[in-house]
């Protein structure tokens, strides 16, 4: 059973990701599910990986399930870690040069 973060830590997390960080959602999409999404919304998370709902231009949602790259967390901080991990990998499967962090 993966770990569960409490509602504070994933009301956080999503809403952090959602309002700062649209445009890495899409591109963790993208690169970890093939989807050519226009837009994608973190929606949660537990201690095995991140979930999103992505949208295309046709209008369709996809729910995508992407694993931490890390392995297992079952700290805050690490699920800040695995994201960023998520994001350069993405990056880097997209041919896209990372912002630093």
């Amino acid at each position: 059973m993966p770990h569960t973060f409490d509602d504070a830590v994933r009301s956080g997390v999503l809403g952090h990701m959602n309002a700062d960080h649209t445009g890495d959602n899409v591109l963790i999409v993208r690169a970890f599910a093939g989807v050519e999404a226009t837009s994608a919304v973190m929606t949660g998370f537990d201690g095995d990986g991140a979930d999103w709902d992505a949208t295309t231009a046709a209008g369709e949602t996809q729910h995508v399930r992407v694993p931490w790259p890390g392995g297992p967390v079952t700290e805050r901080a690490e699920v800040r870690r695995e994201v960023v991990a998520l994001y350069d990998e993405a990056c880097g499967r997209l041919g896209i040069e990372p912002r630093p962090h």
